[in-house]
């Protein structure tokens, strides 16, 4: 008598055929968001583009997993990133970039250009005037 395998089995093999699929699902990046580099030094202290900066009470990180990291982890680690400023100035979301996402080009690295140039949010696309 044939029997079939396992369900536990077969929900097992069928999430491990799919994650490589959920791995290339683009995130979809805020028009606000800037392009940077950021170096955790010592939390909430980071330096932004070279520049003294503070990430905000709440601030959130991003991995290329999508998973949120703990700024502490991060500590001396230079990071290419897409960011968010609150109305203060500080860092609010951090995105860390994937190698596909830091291929996509022009995307702006100060509010100037972001307000200059136009931003499709379908395709995640920066073009300049």
């Amino acid at each position: 008598m044939f029997r079939c395998p396992a369900p536990a089995l077969l929900l097992a093999l069928a999430a491990l055929v799919a994650l490589p699929a959920a791995a290339q699902v683009q995130r979809p990046f805020p028009a606000q968001a800037l392009r940077g580099e950021i170096v955790v030094t010592s939390p909430p202290e980071i330096t932004l583009n070279g520049a003294p900066a503070r990430l905000a009470p709440g601030a959130r990180i991003r991995g290329e997993d999508n998973m949120l990291r703990l700024s502490a982890s991060l500590v001396g680690q230079p990071l290419r990133v897409n960011y968010t400023l609150d109305t203060y100035g500080l860092v609010r979301d951090v995105w860390i970039l994937r190698p596909e996402e830091q291929r996509m080009r022009p995307w702006p690295r100060t509010p100037a250009e972001a307000a200059a140039w136009q931003f499709d949010a379908q395709t995640q696309t920066w073009s300049k005037p």
